[in-house]
């Protein structure tokens, strides 16, 4: 298989590169700056990328740059991208003439596998809970995604009206039993794997340190302070979890780990392969493609379903 990854570089650029190239697949890595790959600069132009695409049989976006008509560029050429801005995937989903995979990292990604899973049925509500290792410098992109959270509001929330991101918090437990404040925030598998019957999936963050967790909730509150998250310390581990759990009936799927950079690159690859070797007609996500034991053995310490 060849691909070409956009973003080679970067902190999950380069998980993905190694775990493709370690299973024997060829890589190109491409960027505005690159010496031994290509160089395409997604802020310009985009027909160089359309004529790399043919080329290849696989584009991954790992770069953090946000570009709807990626997708028409890409062509027939599957393309993978590990966004979590929902409008945006969205709008990929929309202008899309070939396969897209929206969302293959962690959240959306594995989340949208772990919540795809549960046994649902029509005005069931679903909790997506997420902690991100605030110990873990995992790349200026996520960090600046976060930031750019703080004074907005959700992306059609599926109770419809305004939701401010990082107002509202639940109290639930994670994958190692201890109990947690999340924080509301604007993760798209709503937008994902929405639908007439689907039930209503709403999403939390968390921050591996309860202090950095206090610190976004005032941000949120006070986004004049926004750029204080870029310079906040790194305190706290690289441990992450996404849970996604049924209220109506408790039924849980859950994974854990360390270094979400490291299980967004393994997930990416695998998802790569996956629609590489579906050739799906349409946009896909990671919760079409790939099983959830398939998902769980791609990341660590990763548990299986519980019910009640």
């Amino acid at each position: 298989m060849r691909a070409l990854l956009l973003g080679a570089r970067g902190a999950v650029g380069t998980v993905v590169r190694r775990d493709l190239e370690r299973d024997g697949h060829r890589v190109t890595a491409a960027s505005r700056a690159e010496s031994d790959g290509a160089r395409i600069d997604l802020r310009g132009d985009l027909s160089p990328l359309a004529a790399l695409a043919a080329e290849h049989d696989v584009v991954v976006n790992a770069s953090g740059i946000e570009r709807a008509d990626l997708a028409s560029a890409t062509g027939a050429t599957p393309l993978v991208d590990i966004s979590a801005t929902g409008s945006y995937l969205e709008a990929l989903r929309l202008t899309a003439s070939g396969p897209v995979v929206l969302g293959a990292g962690l959240v959306p990604g594995l989340s949208t596998v772990l919540a795809g899973s549960l046994g649902t049925r029509t005005g069931d509500d679903v909790d997506v809970l997420v902690m991100l290792g605030s110990g873990e410098q995992h790349g200026p992109a996520a960090v600046a995604w976060t930031a750019g959270l703080v004074g907005t509001d959700l992306h059609r929330p599926p109770e419809g009206g305004m939701v401010r991101n990082f107002h509202e918090s639940i109290r639930a437990l994670g994958p190692d039993g201890r109990a947690r404040r999340y924080l509301r925030a604007d993760f798209p598998d709503h937008v994902l794997l929405g639908g007439p019957h689907a039930p209503s999936i709403r999403s939390y963050l968390t921050l591996g340190s309860a202090v950095m967790t206090g610190a976004l909730e005032l941000v949120g509150r006070m986004p004049a302070f926004r750029g204080a998250l870029t310079m906040a310390p790194h305190v706290g581990t690289d441990a992450w979890h996404v849970v996604a759990r049924n209220r109506r009936t408790g039924e849980r799927n859950e994974a854990s780990g360390r270094g979400q950079s490291e299980a967004t690159g393994r997930l990416t690859a695998l998802a790569a392969v996956r629609v590489v070797e579906a050739q799906p007609p349409r946009p896909v996500t990671m919760a079409d493609l790939v099983p959830l034991a398939d998902a769980l053995a791609a990341t660590t310490h990763a548990t299986a379903p519980v019910h009640p």
